[in-house]
């Protein structure tokens, strides 16, 4: 099911707590309402402790970040002057690479899987490096293409 907006949510717990208070049964709540019966049921519990209010929609800011608005902005910069800079052999941020350097600078601790909703926040995303050597030579590869390839090609037989 998809998520409700909060007014929509709120309204729905006390469609179902009026339901509830007219006698009908939880079961008949949540098939009337589109919802389990567990949902019902901590609705109801909900509304028994605390009453209507209980069922106000809240706002639901979930756990705090660890690392600071400022922070963030250091991170950012800290990122952005390179891997080599950190003392790292290539210029390829990997996620652990990054928790140590939150690690080192800031002092928290990130598992690398965390790190990644940092970086969202920061509005980063994920890049895959190219993968061809910079060395490539295109006028060669054309060259050969044209020349060469057509020679070592296999055809298939004429008939």
């Amino acid at each position: 099911m998809a998520t409700l907006p909060c007014k929509e949510a709120e309204r729905r717990r006390r469609q179902a707590a009026a339901l509830l208070d007219q006698g009908w049964s939880q079961t008949q709540v949540a098939r009337h309402l589109g919802v389990t019966v567990a949902a019902v049921c901590q609705w109801a519990r909900v509304y028994r402790r605390d009453g209507p209010v209980g069922l106000k929609a809240g706002v639901h800011t979930g756990r705090p970040p660890r690392l600071t608005a400022r922070q963030c902005d250091q991170l950012a910069r800290l990122l952005l002057s390179g891997p080599q800079k950190h003392g790292y052999a290539n210029a390829l941020w990997t996620l652990p690479r990054i928790a140590a350097v939150i690690r080192r600078h800031f002092g928290v601790t990130y598992d690398p899987s965390g790190v990644w909703h940092v970086l969202h926040r920061l509005g980063w995303s994920c890049q895959k490096p190219e993968r061809r050597a910079r060395e490539r030579d295109e006028k060669a590869i054309a060259h050969w293409r044209r020349h060469v390839w057509p020679h070592i090609k296999k055809r298939p037989p004429e008939g």
